[in-house]
């Protein structure tokens, strides 16, 4: 009679198989479950590089990689240099890519909205970022499932999820102007006061925003709480680098359809018949200095 295994097993077992190549079944959400929220001030022993020029996205976009990039030599290493000893090894050079992420979904849950975005803007190279382990995965495997099945159209390849924790090392990351738009859908609300420092929107990180947004970038954020979105609404409106899109201009915008229907979250909303409060703010031009 066989050992009865328990549910720590049957996950590790689960997405160890969905690790081999060629599956094509979706992954399953019971086999990732992971607390809802996470403290984003806690040492989750993230890596991450020291600044966006050494970051490697070879891996998450493989099909993005410059082909014919050639490692950096190493100082001193000429030919026929007499001590080979003292040599300093040749510094390992992140692969390049043939264009730079543009468009990040800070928070991105189980992938709603990444997937959904991916075939829209096929062009673009999109990326989720997720600090809770188990979900990270749920996403990885989504990601490679969802390339198996439209290898023949080449989807999804411009997708891809990496665990970080954005309200530390956004800037390890992105460059200064380099995204076009960020995604801030339902995100935790911290209902006590003293919990507020949480809240992904904030002083602080609305400067951080602006700096790897590029002039014209767009902010999307989404959330069912109303006391959440009169905060966001507040500190983007307070913030010199941003201003609100009209409700003319934000209704227009067909990713905004999007947002609202693809996530995970929204579809719970809309589930338990509730309300979804939007806001759009524009990254405005840097000041010319005299």
């Amino acid at each position: 009679m066989g050992v009865k295994k328990n549910k720590r097993q049957k996950r590790e077992e689960y997405r160890a198989s969905m690790r081999e190549e060629g599956v094509a079944t979706l992954p399953r959400k019971k086999f990732y479950r992971q607390r809802a929220h996470a403290n984003p001030f806690s040492d989750h022993q993230l890596v991450y590089p020291p600044c966006p020029e050494q970051m490697d996205w070879s891996t998450l976009y493989p099909d993005y990689v410059v082909q014919d990039d050639e490692p950096e030599a190493a100082p001193g290493a000429a030919e026929g240099e007499a001590n080979q000893e003292t040599t300093t090894p040749a510094p390992v050079r992140p692969k390049r890519l043939t264009q730079d992420v543009e468009v990040a979904d800070i928070g991105c849950g189980f992938g709603g909205l990444l997937v959904a975005l991916a075939p829209v803007m096929p062009e673009t190279l999109v990326l989720g970022l997720e600090i809770r382990v188990s979900v990270t995965q749920f996403v990885e495997d989504r990601i490679k499932v969802l390339r198996h099945q439209n290898k023949d159209t080449g989807l999804y390849r411009n997708a891809g999820v990496l665990r970080a924790n954005t309200m530390k090392f956004m800037p390890n990351f992105f460059k200064q102007g380099q995204l076009s738009k960020i995604f801030i859908c339902f995100p935790d609300p911290h209902f006590k006061a003293r919990k507020h420092k949480q809240r992904i929107v904030s002083t602080t990180l609305n400067s951080e925003y602006a700096y790897v947004l590029k002039p014209g970038g767009i902010v999307y954020t989404i959330t069912d709480v109303p006391d959440l979105h009169g905060w966001m609404v507040q500190h983007f409106e307070a913030h010199p680098m941003f201003e609100r899109v009209g409700e003319e201009e934000q209704e227009a915008d067909p990713l905004v359809e999007i947002m609202r229907t693809a996530t995970e979250e929204g579809k719970k909303v809309e589930r338990n018949k509730g309300q979804k409060h939007v806001a759009l703010f524009r990254r405005l031009p840097d000041p010319v200095l005299p």
